[in-house]
């Protein structure tokens, strides 16, 4: 009895503690020690980074909070002159705002699926890490002659291990397949430049970090909450204690297409 009463009462500290972290922006720093997941072999941030100092212009889509633009303008051997970026949840926005200031960068509000708020022809060079939705007709609208859209985003299947412990078998979206993106970057004269594709593992430690996880990657989950899956969050909290970890599996495609 006293093991099990230990078990519930760790449980449920676990479960406040990744329910009470705040998830606005892009810092995974709360996970260390709590959850592991392994990097790209390309480096994205590096690689954009070379790409905004060859650039006069540059728009980064659905920036977050900013941190990863911000490093990769910093790391930049030249600056773009002329940078703007968007985001659409609130909180995001204002911590964008603060943290691409200091390079000038001009953040818009504009929804994930949505029109951009551009011109025509505005950027020589747009971005995206992780969009949530790409509309590739608004990415290739805002490009100029010769402009490049690049990208690391998440594929299809991304954690389908723990996705599925909680919600059972699910189809497979289509829409983040790599094959996908480039059959739609094509229809609207986006040319295929790059595209490489890597499945990566991901390590849960502790049941905290897989809430605190499924609350800052809500599309994983699409209608998660504590209460709706305590049950599972249980089995699952079970498994790590025997285990020592939950392992999964991410995956991730760098494209890079030209107009």
């Amino acid at each position: 009895m006293p093991r099990l009463q230990s078990l519930r009462v760790d449980f449920e500290a676990l479960i406040a503690d990744g329910a009470a972290v705040p998830v606005e922006g892009w810092d995974f720093s709360w996970f260390d020690g709590r959850a592991t997941e392994q990097r790209p072999s390309w480096g994205y941030a590096q690689l954009l980074s070379q790409r905004l100092s060859e650039a006069r212009s540059a728009l980064d889509i659905q920036t977050g909070g900013g941190e990863v633009f911000a490093w990769a303008i910093e790391q930049a051997s030249e600056r773009p002159p002329r940078l703007a970026a968007t985001e659409w949840w609130p909180p995001n926005v204002a911590l964008a705002m603060n943290e691409l200031r200091t390079f000038g960068v001009g953040v818009v509000r504009a929804a994930d699926d949505d029109a951009l708020p551009f011109l025509d022809d505005s950027f020589e060079l747009a971005s995206s890490r992780h969009p949530v939705e790409v509309v590739w007709g608004e990415v290739a609208r805002v490009l100029q002659r010769d402009g490049v859209f690049f990208s690391q985003m998440v594929g299809a299947g991304s954690n389908r291990e723990l996705y599925e412990f909680l919600m059972g078998p699910q189809p497979e979206d289509p829409r983040r397949s790599p094959d996908v993106a480039v059959v739609d970057a094509a229809a609207v004269g986006l040319e295929l430049v790059d595209l490489r594709v890597e499945a990566l593992e991901v390590a849960f430690f502790d049941i905290g970090a897989v809430v605190h996880f499924l609350r800052k990657v809500p599309w994983t989950v699409p209608d998660f909450s504590v209460e709706r899956y305590g049950d599972r969050l249980a089995a699952l909290h079970s498994e790590i204690e025997r285990d020592g970890q939950f392992l999964c599996h991410s995956y991730r495609y760098l494209i890079e297409v030209r107009k």
